[in-house]
């Protein structure tokens, strides 16, 4: 693992403006230089870099990132190799993990061993004729082979010993390479199979999918679920496919590893695959962030459609107005490995574009269970799709949904929507409009991350006052912010991003630091709207508890004090609500 310090330091020197020039031809345009977007077609440029944040921002598609992560992007690049791509270029060299012992976290030591194992299976495919004809009659050429870094695991029982001095150790038995048996002898997990890497969006090796060369089962072998493999989570294919996805506009998602790699042989590079298990939320989720197209490919036979099945129920609640989920089942005994070889990739494509929406997968998939002729068919229509139209936000499809379900069971989509307890009984009640406007937490935490991270050295003018309103689970990520930036020496969007990769904030912080790219540079007002939030933060905390009181009734002496209390700080907040510069959005 890279120091943190190193990649601070590495920020600091490198001119993001110099990079990316070097691979996309940039413009001045007032502070910024712009250029059509790499990332996806277009004819305006709409790609945007800031050399005072050292940042980059497309407004069309919404890439966006550092110097770092526009190599890894643009050039496919692990996150250690683009960092040492950018060090070399600044005459700086990468220090050895074992520089900062203290810092590396235990799976750093896993993505080395997975790292080196996968040297080692790719290594040892040019010995194997077995492997390599396998492959070629697969259509499969060297290029792509070396895209996806596929190797091959030797027949015998212990062939890690030979790359791993340590095979005796914790570290093969955590990362799921070895097992041992009965005795306590160990033994390699994948043998005679050809190995797939999988690699998460950082480009880092976190588990493998191997193939069995001739009848032993099980036919496809995936890695155990370990500290950095978690099947749920990861999508086969991913980190190779991201540029492609952005330029078609579409994601495909297929079933298993030889029909992401074939299509991509055929020039379909958009495609995915899930790991060995059901398609998850998290796997849409992370789709969704990908593209606004999503294409499920399953086979056409009834196991097709289950997984079909399964996938709409894991789509359902991360539904987007502006995203669409489509599904298309190919003719019985095709596969999309099968079918891009026998009728290529314009017709394959062209089924793509046919395949059926979300809505009338769902629909029809509810219908088949019920007869719509009688009552009790038409009831039954509803029974099924309540608890999959509750998973839904309040889309506008949702809206669509409940009228095709209306038309359907015979009845008025408010009905519809009540019998499946979409709203309360009478309609929703409407709630008496404050007497006093005020703003959502999440609003004002969205807020305070914008001037933040375009401005880390606001964490420096935070009183203990106002470190105490950040408490509240919506402002987590701004106090995880503030605290990073007090700890170092942190002064560009840039390193404030690259510090907090590894968040689970982390794509939230590098959505808000694209927003900031159309924000002004003038640190007096964002000290001012700063200032503002808070004020905006406070005033909602004592609204609430002053609404509490009033409702409850201050009944003890305590509570006509603090009743007091807060009225004259309500006041005190209004007129400095009133006067103060509110955050924009």
């Amino acid at each position: 693992m890279i120091p943190q310090s190193f990649i601070q330091e590495l920020l600091a020197r490198v001119e993001i403006v110099d990079v990316i020039d070097r691979h996309v031809k940039l413009k001045r345009a007032g502070a910024n230089y712009v250029a059509c977007c790499p990332f996806h077609t277009e004819k305006t440029p709409s790609f945007t870099v800031s050399p005072t944040k050292q940042f980059y921002h497309c407004f069309g598609c919404g890439a966006h990132g550092t110097a770092v992560g526009f190599l890894m992007e643009y050039s496919a690049m692990g996150f250690v190799e683009a960092v040492k791509e950018l060090a070399q270029g600044v005459g700086m060299q990468v220090p050895e993990s074992r520089g900062e012992p203290d810092r590396r976290k235990p799976e750093a030591d896993l993505y080395d061993v997975l790292l080196q194992a996968a040297q080692y299976y790719r290594g040892r495919l040019k010995d194997s004729p077995r492997a390599i004809g396998y492959l070629k009659q697969r259509g499969l050429s060297g290029e792509i082979a070396k895209r996806f870094g596929i190797g091959y695991a030797p027949e015998g029982w212990q062939n890690l010993a030979a790359a791993f001095s340590d095979y005796s150790g914790p570290l093969l038995a955590t990362a799921g390479l070895v097992k041992s048996n009965d005795d306590g002898r160990r033994y390699d997990v994948f043998r005679d199979r050809v190995m797939f890497p999988i690699v998460d969006v950082r480009g880092n090796v976190i588990g493998f999918g191997g193939r069995v060369l001739g009848d032993g089962e099980p036919k496809y072998l995936n890695s155990p679920e370990t500290p950095v493999f978690e099947k749920g989570r990861e999508l086969y294919g991913l980190y190779q496919a991201r540029r492609a996805i952005r330029e078609a506009g579409r994601v495909v998602v297929v079933e298993g590893y030889m029909d992401v790699v074939a299509l991509a042989q055929h020039g379909i590079e958009y495609a995915v695959a899930t790991l060995g298990t059901a398609t998850t939320p998290l796997h849409v989720q992370k789709l969704m962030r990908q593209s606004d197209e999503i294409v499920f490919c399953f086979d056409g036979d009834e196991a097709g459609r289950r997984a079909a099945w399964r996938a709409l129920e894991g789509s359902l609640a991360q539904l987007q107005d502006g995203k669409q989920v489509k599904f298309l089942f190919l003719p019985e005994g095709e596969d999309p490995d099968s079918y891009v070889r026998r009728n290529g990739r314009p017709e394959l494509e062209a089924l793509f574009g046919e395949a059926a929406p979300l809505s009338k997968f769902l629909l029809d998939g509810l219908e088949r269970r019920v007869d719509l002729a009688t009552a009790e068919g038409r009831a039954g229509l509803l029974h099924e799709a309540k608890p999959l139209i509750r998973q839904m936000q309040p889309t506008l499809l949702r809206v669509q949904l409940l009228r095709e379900l209306g038309a359907k069971g015979r009845l008025p989509p408010e009905e519809v929507a009540q019998l499946l307890e979409l709203a309360p009984k009478g309609g929703p009640a409407r709630a008496p409009e404050p007497r006093y406007p005020r703003v959502a937490p999440a609003s004002i935490a969205r807020a305070l991350l914008r001037l933040l991270i375009a401005n880390p050295t606001l964490a420096g003018v935070l009183t203990p006052e106002q470190q105490a309103l950040l408490d509240a689970v919506e402002l987590a990520p701004v106090a995880e912010l503030i605290g990073l930036v007090r700890e170092s020496d942190i002064v560009t969007p840039a390193m404030l991003i690259e510090a907090t990769r590894d968040s689970s904030h982390s794509t939230l912080f590098q959505q808000v630091a694209g927003e900031t790219m159309a924000g002004a540079e003038d640190l007096e007002s964002a000290q001012a709207e700063w200032l503002g939030a808070f004020v905006q933060l406070e005033l909602v905390r004592v609204q609430g508890e002053y609404q509490r009181l009033t409702a409850t009734g201050a009944r003890s002496e305590a509570e006509r004090v603090r009743f007091l209390e807060l009225s004259r700080r309500l006041a005190e907040l209004k007129g400095a609500a009133a006067t103060a510069v509110r955050p924009s959005a």
